[in-house]
């Protein structure tokens, strides 16, 4: 069991996501960050989809009530297990009475927290993640609060109790996502169906800086800078959405659909981020600058294929390091 002892506001329950219902309005919701979570899982032999704790608000202090193997990723922070240095990105156990604690981080924005075998809350939809605007999934459909107690699901298997790490993905997949450079996250996007009826400005939406303004949530990140506008007004029927696109209303400044994506929606869309990339936006702070970078189908798949290779390495590596130490057979 896991008991909340202090928690800001939008601190949630998040697993992949539940793909396969947006035609009846609801959203995958999901981590925002989903690679912090799959390699959390990877590390600690769960399924990759295993429910975790999405942290955005600090600080964040839970007791374990029995022990509890788990892993810290996501945005580099202060970590503390009873008041000590914890490091991230690696396996610790946490004995019954252990306190967790996690600081607002020094860079990034989201903080993820995954145990062996996942957190223990009902699954609706096929899904743990918590829909905020739905009221449902997660811990009670909400955010998690002082006094919250979460179960851990029964443990199948017994994970090594010596610590075994991976190299945080901005290291690790250095070679395959773009360095930041003077503060500006490159994120690479595809034009979609009313790029060109932007004419001139869809030049200036990949050319120019945007900042993510105070008006972004999981729902949308909102962009500020110089409008961009089609070249003749537009009225268009509401449209099907997924996290990623990027919607330009009528007053010019885009929207990046997030995690709680809308999932219909009638602003031209100019772009869609490409997924291997949504992790990195998703943990971009608010006041933070983004350019877009033209990108294409086929880079798209192989930033998905690299990612891939390198989360079932971590997992492969992982589970011959417990199987040498005879944690499993």
């Amino acid at each position: 069991m896991i008991e909340i002892v202090q928690s800001g506001p939008l601190n949630t329950v998040q697993d992949l996501g539940r793909p396969g219902y947006r035609a009846i309005g609801v959203s995958a919701s999901g981590a925002m960050d989903p690679l912090s979570v799959r390699l959390g899982n990877a590390l600690l032999g769960n399924e990759q989809g295993a429910a975790a704790i999405e942290l955005q608000t600090y600080p964040f202090i839970v007791r374990f009530s029995v022990a509890t193997d788990l892993v810290v990723t996501g945005a580099d922070g202060v970590r503390l297990l009873n008041d000590r240095a914890l490091m991230a990105w690696c396996i610790h156990r946490a004995a019954a009475g252990d306190v967790l604690e996690i600081r607002q981080p020094r860079q990034g924005s989201r903080v993820y927290i995954a145990v062996a075998n996942g957190v223990d809350v009902p699954v609706v939809m096929g899904s743990r993640s918590t829909t905020l605007r739905g009221g449902f999934g997660g811990h009670c459909g909400r955010p998690l609060a002082a006094g919250d107690r979460l179960s851990v699901v029964p443990a199948a298997k017994e994970v090594a109790r010596r610590s075994i790490a991976v190299v945080e993905p901005a290291a690790g997949l250095s070679a395959v996502f773009p360095a930041i450079t003077n503060d500006i996250l490159p994120v690479r996007a595809i034009p979609a169906g009313e790029h060109d009826l932007f004419g001139s400005d869809a030049d200036r939406f990949w050319r120019q800086h945007w900042r993510i303004s105070s008006q972004s949530d999981r729902t949308g990140y909102r962009l500020s800078g110089e409008p961009i506008r089609p070249e003749v007004p537009m009225e268009m029927r509401s449209h099907g959405v997924v996290p990623g696109v990027v919607q330009v209303p009528p007053a010019g400044e885009p929207i990046v659909q997030m995690s709680d994506a809308n999932t219909a929606g009638g602003y031209p869309k100019i772009a869609g981020v490409i997924e291997g990339d949504l992790w990195r936006l998703g943990q971009a702070r608010i006041g933070s600058k983004i350019q877009f970078v033209r990108s294409t189908h086929t880079e798209a798949r192989a930033v998905e294929q690299a990612v891939d290779r390198y989360v079932e390495d971590v997992s492969r590596t992982a589970e011959l390091v417990r199987r040498a130490l005879g944690v499993i057979a």
